[in-house]
């Protein structure tokens, strides 16, 4: 079977990127969208979006009603009870997470701003160009950040539908005060060592590069140093070796796509960038101990 290059989709337009999710909302302005995430009439309905990019930016004040786990990728919250997401452009990512959720979510373009400054959104160090930036807190900090997710979604709702241009003035009041919000969580935060931030960075790079590099090399480059002290410090900090990282995450996306998705098992591989579905199926076997179809008929 000849393979097939793989294709993440790509959604350049908020309203197509809208119309991939169960929730019927769809935005007049092609710059800015605020959406009330509310729990869907199914109760038991479970989200999942296989890996994608997105051309603009996403954040989101969430809090969770029920008791379940989310994911963002390779981050996975247990049992959260409240959060915030940033997502910068062109970042590989995928999502899960069951109808508890609910909460405040913004999607908007860098024009969103051309009335105040070209290029204003880059000031803020929310959004990481190279990985998800995820917050979790409790449901008291939840209420303290409410009402600034409130005023923006207030004014939008109520203002010219085309321009929203007192909701984009509170976007940047609201930008500007989670700013000033994760700085000071930072501060407060113990300092990390080298070889932990060293880590850190690995894992979040892995979540932005795992379906086209797969070696401990490819991210010891990324992160400027030998592949011997990348593999050595994961090793100390966390008992595990670097490749291990790397390949969990791969079977993660892989799991997820087999039990979410009705994609064949070839497609599912080369959607991974796998060269064919036999080695696909031998690297899913080594790792979960079942094949791609057994592990699906297992969670049918």
């Amino acid at each position: 079977m000849e393979k097939m290059k793989p294709v993440l989709p790509f959604y350049t337009e908020i309203n197509d990127f809208l119309a991939s999710i169960p929730w019927p909302c769809r935005t007049d302005n092609p710059d800015f969208y605020c959406l009330r995430l509310k729990p869907l009439d199914e109760p038991q309905i479970s989200v999942y979006r296989p890996p994608f990019k997105r051309s603009f930016y996403f954040f989101a004040l969430l809090f969770n009603s029920g008791k379940v786990n989310v994911s963002y990728g390779e981050e996975i919250v247990e049992d959260p009870a409240s959060y915030l997401v940033f997502h910068s452009p062109n970042l590989i990512y995928s999502f899960s997470h069951s109808n508890e959720l609910e909460g405040y979510i913004i999607y908007f373009k860098p024009e969103a701003f051309s009335f105040f400054r070209p290029g204003f959104h880059e000031q803020f160090t929310l959004f990481d160009r190279l990985r998800t930036n995820l917050l979790r807190f409790n449901h008291a900090t939840f209420s303290q950040l409410a009402p600034h997710f409130e005023a923006v979604f207030s004014a939008y709702e109520q203002s010219d539908r085309d321009a929203h241009l007192e909701a984009r003035l509170k976007l940047l009041g609201l930008l500007c005060h989670l700013e000033e919000f994760t700085l000071e969580r930072n501060q407060k935060a113990l300092p990390a060592g080298r070889q932990q931030l060293l880590m850190r960075d690995f894992i979040q790079l892995i979540e932005s590069n795992y379906i086209h590099k797969r070696s401990v090399k490819e991210y010891a480059d990324l992160l400027s140093v030998t592949a011997n002290y990348l593999s050595q410090s994961v090793k100390q900090i966390s008992g595990r070796n670097a490749l291990s990282f790397i390949t969990e995450r791969v079977i993660s996306e892989a799991k997820s796509l087999i039990r979410y998705t009705d994609m064949e098992i070839s497609w599912i591989a080369y959607q991974l960038d796998f060269s064919d579905p036999t080695n696909f199926g031998k690297f899913f076997k080594k790792n979960v101990g079942v094949s791609p179809s057994a592990f699906r008929r297992q969670h049918k």
